[in-house]
């Protein structure tokens, strides 16, 4: 499964899917109030229908793209576009995480959550242009 040639970029694929799967695509598939809750969100009172149906909708994306990265695990040098999406996720959610630290209008485990994006950002980055050639 981890190819010889390229290690680190597959073992930077394994543990991505590997927490992103845990951490945010099951459980905002299926339980998305409660990973909000984890995080430090407060649920709105009243309805939260349309919260639901939107957390489960990101899980639901979030669960295909690790889908489609775990697919490069055992070839990463044939799949370099994958790193090239991780980096593009991950250079959009620390814009996202920064616009509402700047706004204070998140927890702070979402602030803090910007250097686990820097450090999936940099990692697919030098994968992709530096391991990959």
């Amino acid at each position: 499964m981890i190819n010889p040639e390229y290690p680190q970029a597959s073992w930077f694929l394994v543990i991505s899917v590997g927490v992103f799967l845990l951490v945010i695509a099951l459980p905002l598939l299926l339980a998305p109030l409660t990973w909000a809750r984890w995080f430090g969100w407060k649920i709105p009172e009243g309805s939260t229908d349309l919260t639901v149906y939107f957390g489960r909708c990101l899980g639901a994306t979030a669960l295909t793209l690790i889908f489609a990265v775990a697919h490069g695990i055992p070839d990463p040098k044939s799949h370099h576009l994958l790193f090239e999406l991780i980096a593009i996720v991950s250079g959009l959610m620390i814009l996202i995480h920064l616009w509402g630290a700047i706004r204070k209008t998140q927890p702070l485990s979402e602030t803090v959550e910007i250097a686990v994006w820097v450090v999936v950002f940099s990692f697919s980055s030098w994968i992709r242009f530096s391991v990959l050639p």
